[in-house]
């Protein structure tokens, strides 16, 4: 293991991508689902989503964790035009964001929260994702894969999404749900490990 965290990790978050992450990343942990509702004012910006998000989830698990425990909890929203695209309701919705996207720039972002030894740090990270131009094909046939269910901005990168996108600046596991390597460190450092 890279880094060492002498403290208890809990994971506020239900998401296997994330789960995932810090599987690979060799970092033992728990989860703990907040259940929290997610609305925010309309007004907010998606780095202020995210991070209110991440915070509300962070502080919703915490009477559920002992002192020891190092708390992780995080939200990713997918943004366009500086409109946020939530998770599709339907697979019409999914189709029409996945147009929405195709030949196009977009922004991902995830706000995260660490809660640990009486100290809390809110941070967000931005990654550019970069589709190809998609046939109404490729479209339908992704959605019919299933993998648009339940995914902010309608793919995932981490499965058979990955043939959408063209390029990507910035962090890639922050597409997938949470830029790990920044959360580690920052989590060490609050920790002095």
């Amino acid at each position: 293991m890279v880094l060492r965290i002498r403290n208890n990790i809990v994971l506020a978050s239900a998401s296997p991508s994330r789960k995932m992450l810090l599987e690979k990343a060799g970092i033992p942990f728990t989860v703990k689902v907040s259940g929290v509702d997610e609305t925010v004012p309309e007004d907010y910006t998606p780095a202020q989503t995210v991070e209110c998000l991440a915070s509300r989830k962070g502080h919703a698990v915490q009477p559920l964790c002992g002192k020891e425990d190092a708390i992780i909890a995080a939200d990713s929203v997918v943004s366009i035009d500086g409109k946020i695209l939530g998770k599709p309701k339907d697979d019409q919705d999914a189709k029409a964001t996945l147009r929405r996207l195709s030949g196009r720039t977009h922004q991902l972002y995830t706000g995260v929260c660490l809660l640990a030894e009486g100290k809390e740090q809110v941070f967000h990270a931005v990654t550019q994702v970069t589709f190809y131009p998609l046939t109404e094909e490729e479209i339908e046939a992704y959605v019919a894969a299933g993998e648009s269910r339940g995914r902010a901005g309608s793919y995932g990168i981490e499965g058979i999404g990955v043939v959408l996108v063209q390029s990507i600046q910035g962090d890639y596991s922050n597409i997938v749900g949470l830029p790990v390597a920044e959360t580690l460190r920052r989590l060490a450092a609050m920790t002095g490990n």
